[in-house]
């Protein structure tokens, strides 16, 4: 399932984010950043769904 977040990641970054982890503080962020540039959405995509419980600030 994630190789199918991670395609959708590259070509619409915010629907991979809401998919890894719903409409929250995370998706409106990643809004923003794809707003200001594409690289900027899919890098913060990527980093969401490739951590591990889909919360990019644990340790």
């Amino acid at each position: 399932m994630d190789i199918l977040r991670i395609i959708i990641a590259v070509l619409l970054p915010p629907v991979g984010v809401a998919m890894q982890v719903g409409i929250t503080t995370q998706f409106w962020i990643n809004v923003i950043l794809t707003l200001f540039g594409y690289i900027p959405g899919i890098i913060h995509a990527l980093w969401v769904i490739l951590s591990r419980d889909g919360s990019p600030n644990t340790v």
